[in-house]
């Protein structure tokens, strides 16, 4: 099973990537990113770290197995959460994606990022 813990519900991914889930992890259950507050101090995002790790560990206890958790986002909670999920033994992962930028005549660039693959974190 992959937790979703992101900013990008799957129910957007492209179908390679929600065919990529299917095959490696069988079953993706969303969990809702947190809106991080920019004006947030450390012990913030330890509060919420905290109460994330809560939450995958319920959600673990409910179907019975330890998922791995595709984690991506603001990079200071991201991290904080990181540590004590690897710490606790689960595997977490990214998505890796391509980027294809279009620049248009009045000087606008248009980016278009296309998955490749998941990248299991190492740390």
């Amino acid at each position: 099973m992959l937790i979703n813990l992101s900013n990008h519900p799957s129910e957007k991914w492209s179908d390679l990537q929600l065919r990529a889930a299917s095959e490696q992890f069988c079953k993706v259950v969303d969990l809702p990113f947190p809106d991080i507050s920019p004006d947030g101090d450390e012990l913030y995002i330890e509060e919420i770290a905290n109460d994330y790790f809560d939450k995958i560990e319920s959600l673990s206890s409910k179907y019975g197995c330890k998922p791995t958790i595709h984690l991506m986002g603001e990079m200071n909670f991201t991290c904080n959460l990181l540590v004590k999920l690897i710490n606790a033994g689960y595997e977490c992962v990214a998505s890796t994606t391509r980027r294809e930028t279009i620049e248009r005549a009045d000087g606008i660039r248009e980016s278009t990022f296309r998955f490749v693959r998941f990248r299991k974190y190492m740390i």
